[in-house]
């Protein structure tokens, strides 16, 4: 009977929680927006699995010696595995729309306004009783950017305790982005001004696309080095993209190297979705930011946008304001797919590419800043 009772307690349904069960159920919801609903599916499987796994009693995937143990320490802890996505994304982004308009680049400042803004609400929680301390704030303000690696950078370093909530939160409303900015952008515009079509983009020379990542770093080493490692590494990324003498180094960044990295950052993100860390009171609080801070760099952008139209020669359709959140390339497309809800020979994609790669790299400047102030 004794050796049959040691048998019973290993068993999971032996040391099963309550906790456990729901996360574990949590990770089964994330599977399923990956999988049914093609919701960032490249980041969501993983970190589902990862849930799923880290919640299994008794087996010790996170716990010292255990696979999710090592994989968040290797790369998250120490902050590697979002500065290789950061190359990644950095060598499959064109930034032609944005050399070709410049004007743009205010669209992704202004998107950023969602991160200040949510840092003084995550510390006026305090007042409804949850505790976040500044780096806690800061952390979880980030959310606004729509810039998952950026998220988790930020949170590694300011909040860890806080990751895999502000983890899911930032990715979920990257995957979010077709359902929640449309009624924004709507309801900030008019018909008329969802029907402006712009000009055509001007031809960008091999040349800027080779010179402009070169100064983008040239400027954060002056004015804020706190971002060179994000910066850094997605300047990295464009310039073997662009200089056409690094081909196979470039496909790697942009294929085998960030899906490698991907799997491993899921896993190791979904490893902070222990019960135990995840089911509190904090959380809830921290997805209600998220969602708030998303919405308000929406609308910033689209009104930044407005004022742009009001004020340029060139006609500016308010919509591709709304592109500026970083969330690279889905806020462009979602953009053009309203455009051509009102106007079917309007085509904003190539437009609303400006703001959103203005917007990863406002993003990175804005976890900079923060870094700076609080780290």
């Amino acid at each position: 009977m004794e050796s049959l009772n040691v048998l019973w307690m290993s068993t999971g349904l032996a040391n099963f929680e309550l906790g456990q069960v729901i996360m574990m159920l949590v990770g089964c919801g994330l599977l399923y927006l990956a999988i049914a609903r093609n919701f960032e599916p490249l980041l969501l499987v993983p970190m589902g699995f990862g849930a799923i796994l880290t919640n299994i009693p008794v087996a010790g995937f996170s716990e010292v010696g255990g696979l999710l143990h090592y994989i968040y320490y290797a790369g998250i802890d120490t902050g590697i595995f979002p500065l290789l996505i950061f190359m990644g994304v950095g060598a499959m982004t064109d930034f032609g729309a944005l050399i070709a308009n410049p004007k743009t680049l205010l669209l992704g400042a202004a998107a950023q306004f969602g991160i200040f803004a949510t840092l003084f609400g995550a510390i006026a929680l305090n007042f409804v009783g949850l505790d976040f301390s500044m780096k806690d704030a800061s952390a979880i303000a980030i959310i606004g950017g729509a810039d998952g690696p950026t998220a988790i950078f930020l949170a590694s370093k300011l909040a860890p305790d806080l990751l895999g909530a502000i983890a899911v939160a930032a990715y979920s409303y990257m995957a979010l982005v077709p359902i929640i900015q449309p009624p924004i952008m709507r309801a900030l515009t008019t018909e008329d001004e969802r029907k402006i079509e712009m000009a055509q983009l001007r031809h960008v020379t091999k040349v800027e696309k080779i010179i402009f990542p070169l100064g983008v770093l040239l400027m954060t080493i002056f004015f804020l080095p706190a971002a060179t490692p994000l910066v850094g590494m997605f300047c990295l990324g464009n310039l073997m993209r662009e200089c056409g003498v690094v081909d196979r180094l470039s496909s790697t960044a942009q294929n085998e190297l960030i899906n490698i990295v991907t799997i491993f950052l899921g896993l190791g993100v979904g490893s902070k979705l222990s019960a135990e860390q995840f089911l509190n009171a904090k959380t809830l609080g921290i997805l209600a930011l998220g969602a708030v801070a998303f919405s308000i760099g929406t609308a910033t952008g689209v009104l930044m946008a407005k004022l742009m139209n009001k004020l340029s020669k060139e006609k500016v359709n308010p919509l591709i304001g709304a592109a500026g959140v970083s969330a690279v390339p889905m806020a462009a497309r979602v953009a053009n797919k309203v455009g051509l809800e009102a106007n079917p020979h309007n085509f904003l994609l190539m437009h609303a590419m400006g703001p959103n790669v203005a917007g990863v790299l406002g993003s990175a400047v804005a976890a900079g800043i923060l870094l700076a102030l609080v780290g």
